[in-house]
C-alpha cells in the first residue's frame, strides 16, 4: 500500500510502503538471555516482586468472568465487578509471562498457555459498559458474532500481542497451534471489525476525540506489528491507526492540557506519544513532525502535581492517583522528545526501592519498564516547578507561593482556579472552582470522581453529588446551580503572573441558567508578600429574596467561629479561612462510602456554606486563606 499524499503529524513521511526493522517491538524476546537471563539487564527487584505475585496466583482458579457479573451493569449499574475479574485474569497472565521469560521454566510457560486460552475463550473482550448489543438487540449479553472493539478489547489485544512477541518460540514448543489461535481471535475480534466497520465513535471522524482514540489505535498498531504477517494487511491496519492518532493529535491544544482530568493523560496523550515513539523506532518510513502540542503535553503531569501523592483533581481526575502510574511511559517518551524536565519529573516519581513498575497499566508498558536500564538508573531528583502556570485551553491557572512547594521541604500555598465550561469531556459542574493546598496537601478541595457506574456516562451523570456544582467551591447564585452543557461557562477569563502576586479573574454568571444576574466576577489572587490567597466575588445588584450560597469544600478536621474556620489535614498541614463575620455560615460533614473517594479523603469531607443576602448594599464578598499552625 503506497501513500503519496501527506497524512499528518505521524505519517507525513510515509510516502513509500515501509517495512518494520528487524525486531518489531522494542523489547527483546525471552530467548535473548543477555536481557532476560540470570545476569541480564532486567530490574531484579521488580522481577522478584512479580514472580512472588505469580506464585501466589498460580495455585488458584482463574478468575471467573461470569455471565451474571457481566449482567450486573444492566441489572444494578455495577460495571467494576466484571471489569475487575477480567483485569484479574490479565494480571495473572502478565506476571506468569514475566516468570516464564526470566526462567524459561515449562511450569510458567504452561501457566501462560492457560492464561492465553482463558482470554481467547472469553465470550467478549469488551467491557459491558461499552457493548452496543443492548442498544441494537434485545440481548444484555455480548454477541460473539458482532465483537465490539472498545478499550477492554484493545487491552486484551495488546497484551496477547506482546506475549506472542516475547514468548512465541516457547509457546510453539509447549502448545503448538496456540499462536494461530491468538491470530484468529485477534483478527475476528479486532482487526476485521476495525477495518470493515468505520463508524466507531472513537475514530473522531466528526472532530470530537477523546482518550479512546489513541488508547485503542495504539494497541491496534502494536498488535498489527506482532500478529499480522501479510504485509499489505499489516500496512493497512497500521495506516488506519496512524490516521486515527493523527486526528487525536490535531485536536490537542497548543498548551498540551486535556479537559478530561489529569488521570486521563496516561491513556490519552501518553498513548499517542508512546505509539509515536514505538512506530518511529521500528518503521524507517515514519517521522515525527514537530507538533507543538505533543511537546507541550509532556509537561502536563508535572503541572498537575500539587505535592507528595497529591494531584489536581479537576474533572474525573483523582486527588491521590494510584501509586503505580506508568511513570516509565512518560520517562521514555520525554527522552525521545528531548523533554529533559518531564523526564526528570517522571524519574522523581519512581519508587525509591522495590518494584519500579507493575502490570496494572498494561503488559507492554510493564516489560518496557523492566528492560530499560536508563529508567532503572535515572536521576530521581525532582525538577523545580514554575511559580505560575496558565492553561488557556481549559482556563485553568496554577500558582505557587514558592518554587519549593513541590520539593522535599514542601511549604507555602498553592492555588488552582478554573474557568472553562460545562460541556468538557468527563465534565463536572465546576466553572469558577478553586483548590487551595498548603505544602502540597489540598485543604480546599475538588472531591474528584467516585467509582464509575452505569449512570456515570448517561443522562443521569449529574445525579452523582461529586459532579454537581453544589459540591465544588463555587456559589449557588440566588439558589441557582450551574447548567449542563458547553453553552454554560465562564467569560472574560484573564491571568497575570508576577513575582509578588498571581491573579486569575473571570465572569462565571454565564454558567448559571437560572441566575438573576448578568455578571458575577470572581478574582483569585495569590499574594506572595502577604502569604495569602484572596478570593473576591462581586456582582450586579440582585433584587431577589433567595440568598446566594458561597460553598467551600474542605478536607480534614474543621473547627472555628463565625467568620473564620480552621482546616487541618491528617499530615498536620492547616489553613485558616476568614470572611465577613456578619454573614451566617454553616459547616456540614459528608460521610464518604465510595472506596475511590475514601482513598483520597478518608471517611468524611466538609462543606462550608456562607449565606449572602441580596440587599442594595451587598455587592461583593471576600475569602482570605492563610497557612495556619
Amino acid at each position: 500500500m503506497s501513500c503519496q499524499e501527506p497524512m499528518g503529524p505521524l505519517g507525513r513521511a510515509w510516502t513509500t510502503r515501509p517495512r518494520p526493522r528487524p525486531g518489531h517491538l522494542p523489547v527483546p524476546p525471552a530467548g535473548d538471555r543477555t536481557v532476560w537471563g540470570d545476569n541480564g539487564t532486567i530490574h531484579a527487584a521488580t522481577v522478584a516482586s512479580s514472580t512472588r505475585r505469580a506464585e501466589t496466583l498460580a495455585g488458584e482458579p482463574w478468575p471467573l468472568a461470569s455471565a451474571t457479573s457481566y449482567l450486573r451493569y444492566q441489572r444494578d449499574g455495577n460495571r467494576v465487578d466484571y471489569e475487575d475479574r477480567v483485569r484479574g485474569r490479565q494480571e495473572r497472565l502478565s506476571v506468569a509471562a514475566v516468570a516464564a521469560a526470566t526462567t524459561l521454566d515449562d511450569r510458567w510457560i504452561d501457566e501462560v498457555v492457560d492464561g492465553v486460552v482463558v482470554l481467547c475463550e472469553q465470550s467478549s473482550w469488551c467491557w459491558p459498559a461499552h457493548d452496543d448489543a443492548p442498544m441494537t438487540t434485545s440481548s444484555h449479553l455480548p454477541d460473539p458474532a458482532r465483537p465490539f472493539l472498545d478499550l477492554g478489547a484493545g487491552e486484551v489485544l495488546g497484551q496477547l500481542a506482546w506475549i506472542d512477541w516475547l514468548l512465541g518460540r516457547e509457546l510453539d514448543r509447549r502448545a503448538s497451534g496456540l499462536r494461530d489461535r491468538i491470530r484468529h481471535e485477534a483478527d475476528r475480534r479486532a482487526f476485521e471489525p476495525f477495518v470493515s466497520r468505520r463508524d466507531w465513535h472513537w475514530l473522531g471522524a466528526d472532530g470530537d476525540v477523546d482518550n479512546w482514540n489513541p488508547w485503542i489505535h495504539g494497541n491496534l498498531a502494536v498488535a498489527a506489528l506482532a500478529l499480522v504477517e501479510e504485509p499489505d494487511r499489516q500496512d493497512g491496519v497500521i495506516r488506519l491507526a496512524l490516521d486515527g492518532i493523527d486526528r487525536y493529535i490535531a485536536s490537542l491544544p497548543a498548551d498540551g492540557a486535556i479537559d478530561e482530568g489529569y488521570s486521563y493523560w496516561w491513556n490519552g496523550p501518553c498513548r499517542a506519544l508512546e505509539t509515536t515513539v514505538l512506530l518511529t523506532s521500528v518503521y524507517p518510513g515514519i517521522t515525527i513532525e514537530p507538533v507543538p502540542a505533543l511537546r507541550a503535553t509532556l509537561d502536563f503531569p508535572q503541572r498537575m502535581h500539587l505535592g507528595g501523592p497529591w494531584f489536581i483533581s479537576l474533572g474525573d481526575a483523582r486527588a491521590r492517583p494510584d501509586a503505580d502510574a506508568p511513570w516509565h511511559a512518560l520517562f521514555r517518551v520525554a527522552r525521545a522528545f528531548g523533554a529533559t524536565e518531564a523526564a526528570r519529573f517522571a524519574a522523581s516519581r519512581r519508587p525509591r526501592q522495590g518494584p519500579i513498575a507493575t502490570p496494572s497499566e498494561g503488559f507492554g508498558r510493564f516489560v518496557m519498564a523492566l528492560t530499560d536500564p536508563a529508567w532503572h538508573l535515572a536521576d530521581s531528583t525532582p525538577p523545580g516547578p514554575a511559580s505560575g502556570v496558565w492553561l488557556p485551553s481549559v482556563q485553568v491557572g496554577i500558582a505557587r507561593e514558592a518554587p519549593e512547594a513541590l520539593g522535599p521541604n514542601q511549604k507555602g500555598l498553592t492555588v488552582v482556579a478554573k474557568g472553562g465550561h460545562n460541556g468538557e469531556h468527563h465534565n463536572h459542574l465546576d466553572v469558577g472552582s478553586v483548590i487551595i493546598a498548603v505544602g502540597g496537601t489540598p485543604l480546599i478541595i475538588d472531591p474528584g470522581r467516585p467509582t464509575y457506574t452505569k449512570h456515570t456516562f448517561s443522562d443521569r451523570r449529574y445525579e452523582t453529588w461529586t459532579m454537581q456544582s453544589g459540591w465544588h467551591s463555587v456559589p449557588a447564585i440566588a439558589g441557582s446551580e450551574q447548567g449542563i452543557g458547553v453553552m454554560w461557562g465562564a467569560s472574560d477569563a484573564s491571568w497575570s503572573d508576577g513575582v509578588t502576586a498571581t491573579e486569575f479573574s473571570y465572569d462565571i454568571a454565564g454558567a448559571y441558567p437560572a441566575a438573576p444576574v448578568a455578571h458575577w466576577h470572581r478574582t483569585v489572587r495569590l499574594d506572595r508578600l502577604l502569604h495569602t490567597v484572596i478570593v473576591s466575588d462581586s456582582w450586579d445588584p440582585i433584587d431577589h429574596h433567595v440568598p446566594s450560597l458561597w460553598h467551600w469544600i474542605l478536607s480534614g478536621i474543621v473547627d472555628g467561629d463565625q467568620g473564620t474556620v480552621r482546616v487541618r489535614s491528617a499530615d498536620g498541614t492547616a489553613a485558616a479561612l476568614e470572611w465577613n463575620p456578619a454573614l451566617p455560615s454553616l459547616v456540614e460533614e459528608r460521610t464518604l462510602n465510595d472506596p475511590m473517594l475514601q482513598a483520597s479523603w478518608g471517611s468524611t469531607i466538609s462543606r462550608l456554606t456562607i449565606s449572602i443576602p441580596h440587599t442594595r448594599d451587598m455587592k461583593n464578598i471576600t475569602l482570605t486563606v492563610r497557612e495556619a499552625t
